[in-house]
Formats: structure tokens, C-alpha cells, sequence
């Protein structure tokens, strides 16, 4: 009776062990058949820098106080970094402004960066992905994306855009595997 026991807690052991060695199989394929979105070939940072107004986003954690009228400025740095503010208007009619540093982490393109908003005694911290995945020949907009799709931004040199060039950049998304529906226009009104 003892052996049955045991053979009935090894089976038990077994099936434990084939589920969870199957269930992260199948979630490391899934995760592996998702490929990146495609950066664009090159970006030139000098006509990058600049002013660019938040057109629309996927909503985030770390912009949930902003209710619109949303904006990043960069600006090159001498050590080869970009200096980054971001500024929004908050529901009570105020600016929050965060400032930050981005770093090159594709010196061959300069599409794909990395951003950090947290110093702790002249160290940055907290680095996160920043890949231009869309950028207009004239650098008027630009389309800003993650490598696992988290985050998502529509930029351009003025605050509004016509349906056309919008339905233009949704495709663009859309062609590089995000969901245009999870993005949501930036309000560009007078009035919190």
C-alpha cells in the first residue's frame, strides 16, 4: 500500500512538472514568434531636436496625470547625449514638467534610444526604450514605439494634424503590429 502511495505522489509530481515545463514552453514560442517593431534606417538627431507636440499615445502609468497639451523638447548634449523635457497640463489647469536624458543605444541608426527621468546624485536611473519606428522625410512627425509594444506615441512639429495624415500614421502603426485603437488623441484645447 506504501508503494502505491508513492507512485501516485510521483505521478502527481510528474504531471506538476510537464505542465509548468509546458506552459513556459509555450509562452517563450509565443514571445519569440512576436518580432520587434522595425525601427526606421536612420535618423539624423541634429533635425531631430527640437520641439514636438504629443499628437496621440497609449495611455501609461507614468502620464496619467496629464489631461492634454502634452509636449517633449531635446536638445543635444556635448557628451552625445539629448537633454528631454516633457511638459502636460494637468485636470487643474497646471504644467508638469518632467526632465530627463536620453542615450544612443543604435549609434549605426540612431532610431532606437533609451530615456531616463530619474537622477540619484548625478546617476541616471531607470533607463526605458524609446525607438522611432515612423519618421516623416522632412522630420514634421514622428512615430515613437517600444520593443514589446507597451508604449506608443504619435509626435509632430505642430499640434494638430488633418484625418488624412492620421489615418496615414495609423496604418503605419498598424503595419507594425500595434492595435490603432488603443491609442488615444492628445487634447490640444484651451480649457482643461
Amino acid at each position: 500500500m506504501r508503494i502505491k502511495r508513492n507512485k501516485d505522489k510521483w505521478r502527481l509530481l510528474q504531471i506538476v512538472i510537464l505542465f509548468i515545463g509546458g506552459t513556459l514552453g509555450l509562452s517563450a514560442c509565443i514571445t519569440q514568434s512576436v518580432k520587434p517593431p522595425q525601427t526606421v534606417n536612420t535618423v539624423d538627431l541634429q533635425r531631430y531636436a527640437g520641439s514636438w507636440y504629443e499628437i496621440a499615445k497609449i495611455p501609461n502609468r507614468f502620464q496619467r496625470h496629464c489631461v492634454g497639451h502634452t509636449t517633449a523638447s531635446y536638445s543635444l548634449r556635448n557628451d552625445g547625449n539629448i537633454d528631454v523635457t516633457n511638459r502636460c497640463m494637468q485636470a487643474n489647469g497646471e504644467y508638469d514638467e518632467a526632465q530627463g536624458i536620453a542615450r544612443i543605444v543604435d549609434s549605426q541608426s540612431n532610431a532606437k534610444l533609451e530615456v531616463s527621468f530619474v537622477n540619484l546624485l548625478g546617476k541616471q536611473l531607470f533607463w526605458g526604450d524609446y525607438w522611432i519606428i515612423g519618421l516623416e522625410d522632412h522630420y514634421e512627425y514622428a512615430i515613437v514605439g517600444h520593443p514589446q509594444r507597451k508604449y506608443g506615441w504619435i509626435l509632430s512639429r505642430h499640434p494638430q494634424m488633418n484625418t488624412k495624415q492620421l489615418d496615414h500614421l495609423f496604418l503605419i502603426l498598424q503595419s507594425q503590429g500595434y492595435d490603432p485603437d488603443a491609442f488615444v488623441i492628445t487634447r490640444w484645447t484651451n480649457s482643461p
